[in-house]
């Protein structure tokens, strides 16, 4: 994570054109979309898992009935 905070422009437009290079101008918008609808089904999953724990959490313990034979 780090290594991503200290580049600078330089090293983004060559990171680009490694990218152009290796995929070529066609297959770019097909990557991304990809990559969209990854990260779309990502927070979707980390949302409903959320919202589960908020529900757990806001439950009431159901007290169990001891029965005496």
């Amino acid at each position: 994570m780090l290594l991503f905070l200290n580049m600078g422009g330089m090293e983004w437009v060559i990171i680009v054109f490694a990218i152009l290079l290796l995929f070529g101008g066609r297959k770019i918008p097909e990557l991304m979309k990809g990559l969209g609808s990854g990260i779309r089904e990502f927070n979707k999953a980390k949302n409903e898992v959320s919202e589960q724990l908020k529900e757990g959490m806001n439950e009431t313990p159901k007290k169990e009935k001891v029965e005496e034979k």
